[in-house]
């Protein structure tokens, strides 16, 4: 009687783990997407804001957000709503879309996943200009000289701890990017001698330094003493329900390092490591 009843009790057992397997399975399905449909990747993303994505799918976001859906098997699906205020509140979290590419780690507006770049605000400067050589915002050779700035970012506090601010040219950080370009304006500025050197965040930096004939240079401020950060991780955002979304992801970019590395690299993204020295690709 004894055996039976053990065995009856087992029995019960595995048919209660079976529930319990089929509940986590029907909520990973609720929850994994809320998914809208399971065939797409629906990606949130600004219309016009190169380096980072535009309509036409050349920035390197949509690069990635293209890899990214061929290595899940999936067709690849845009909700575009200009980078400003309400930007997450009108995709992500309305549903629209389910993953934010580029955003930094710590942004507690979405749940990030594992970050898959790590880069940091630079300083672009112009070939024989006598300021290749600078590497943070303390040094002397700037305090005569025409700094671009875009108002309210992290390295603006360090230029007022250096007594820089009375230099500055100052360019909007809140824009609608289908109207306004000032990161392209103080590029251009640059070029043609109106501002001496260019203090942008490093992705933005590399990339039109990059396309420059101007010959720049570009600098990651890794060495800042004072001031607030200015490196940064870069993950992907998702919606805080959504867990197993987010450890697919975080699975799909451990896999991907190298690729996402070439990708990166090939828009001149200054990509650093743990020791803040550039990556080798």
């Amino acid at each position: 009687m004894r055996f039976w009843r053990i065995l009856g009790l087992l029995a019960v057992a595995w048919a209660f783990a079976a529930t319990c397997v089929q509940l986590r399975a029907q909520v990973a399905d609720e929850m994994s997407i809320e998914l809208v449909d399971p065939k797409v990747l629906r990606v949130c993303a600004d219309p016009r804001n190169l380096p980072f994505s535009n309509e036409a799918g050349e920035g390197f976001e949509n690069k990635l957000a293209e890899f990214f859906a061929q290595k899940l098997g999936k067709t690849l699906a845009y909700s575009f709503y200009p980078g400003a205020t309400g930007f997450v509140r009108n995709t992500l979290n309305a549903h629209r879309c389910d993953v934010v590419m580029g955003m930094p780690q710590g942004d507690d507006i979405v749940q990030g996943t594992n970050p898959y770049y790590r880069t940091a605000y630079a300083l672009v400067s112009k070939k024989g200009s006598g300021l290749e050589a600078v590497e943070t915002l303390e040094d002397p050779r700037l305090k005569d000289k025409r700094i671009g700035i875009v108002a309210g970012t992290p390295p603006a506090t360090n230029l007022a701890i250096n007594s820089l601010l009375l230099n500055v040219k100052s360019y909007p950080l809140v824009v609608d990017t289908r109207h306004d370009a000032p990161t392209s304006d103080m590029i251009a500025d640059l070029e043609q001698g109106r501002i001496d050197v260019a203090i942008l965040w490093g992705p933005i930096a590399g990339y039109f330094a990059k396309k420059s004939e101007a010959g720049l240079k570009v600098t990651p401020l890794v060495k800042e003493t004072t001031g607030p950060r200015l490196i940064y991780r870069i993950g992907m955002g998702v919606r805080h329900a959504d867990q197993d979304w987010k450890r697919r992801l975080n699975r799909l970019i451990a896999e991907s390092q190298g690729e996402i590395d070439r990708i990166l690299d090939s828009y001149g993204v200054p990509l650093l490591d743990e020791n803040n020295t550039p990556a080798s690709h």
